[in-house]
């Protein structure tokens, strides 16, 4: 089968991306329809990603905004929440569903701020409205979840909180191939497009010991795209600065997440869709259990 529009063959991509630049895909249509329509438009060596509809996600407040090119980096954060023993799917699901809630209700966003959830179990999660569509279609959804770096960024929650923890083999199986898939996807260098949380904000995210691996996630990642593996972080201080602008250092110490500590009073990031104004703050208690 041809595109019209452009003689070649009909792909994921130029349908994809038709629809969305038609406005067809006014929101991410959370129905079991067009979750089945992705899930067949998903290639096979791609991470199994549940939908929205399968998470029983709520309805955004309003539709995110899809920019019509790619991030240029992808974003490892951790949730700060326990470190759960339960890897099954439907504790997946509730994670995604208490992380949303926490989003619009706690702090007043339009949805959950990042674009994908992969839980301790290894399963994968679609977050903010619209991500698969874009991510299919080469393009990108702006998210909340690196202040001021929110458009050109991609974000990756992942469950359980590393600051001394180790990170479980199947969250970090399912983070190699999520990364593989989105360097892919966006024709991105690991080398030099994944980064961590801390390299943006002042924050401890995504926690030491799974900031510490990201060299090692560089790595794999070029190595199944069939690169020479980084054999050491490639990025140092200076050249993060240039491209991505000064970054403000991690802080240590207890109490400082801007997840989910309990007791600290956190910077509210903003909401690019909710239009949230910056520099105000709040006491955040964790996400998991509500707002």
């Amino acid at each position: 089968m041809t595109d019209p529009a452009r003689g070649g063959p009909l792909t994921r991509r130029s349908v994809l991306g038709g629809a969305l630049g038609a406005g067809l895909l006014v929101f991410e249509p959370d129905n079991e329809a067009m979750a089945e329509t992705l899930a067949a438009l998903t290639g096979s060596g791609d991470p199994r990603v549940h939908t929205r509809a399968e998470w029983r996600a709520k309805p955004p407040k309003n539709p995110s905004r899809v920019l019509s090119r790619p991030p240029d980096r992808i974003v490892v954060h951790h949730t700060a929440s326990p470190n759960s023993p339960d890897s099954s799917l439907e504790h997946a699901f509730r994670l995604s569903r208490d992380i949303q809630r926490f989003h619009m209700r706690g702090r007043g966003w339009d949805d959950t701020g990042q674009q994908l959830t992969i839980s301790r179990g290894g399963h994968v999660m679609e977050g903010r409205n619209r991500s698969l569509s874009s991510i299919l279609a080469g393009r990108h959804v702006v998210g909340a979840q690196a202040l001021h770096h929110n458009e050109h960024t991609i974000g990756i929650e992942n469950e359980g909180t590393y600051m001394k923890a180790p990170v479980p083999a199947s969250l970090w199986t399912a983070l190699v191939d999520v990364c593989h898939w989105l360097c892919e996807e966006y024709g991105l260098d690991p080398r030099r497009g994944i980064v961590g949380h801390r390299d943006y904000n002042d924050t401890t995210c995504p926690g030491d010991v799974l900031y510490s691996r990201l060299p090692e996630l560089r790595s794999a990642v070029a190595a199944r795209l069939g690169g020479a593996p980084a054999s050491s972080d490639p990025l140092d201080s200076e050249e993060l600065d240039r491209a991505t602008g000064p970054r403000a250092r991690p802080r240590t110490g207890p109490g400082t997440s801007m997840e989910t500590d309990a007791t600290s009073t956190v910077r509210v990031q903003p909401d690019p869709a909710a239009g949230t104004s910056p520099g105000g703050t709040e006491t955040t208690s964790p996400f998991s259990d509500g707002p």
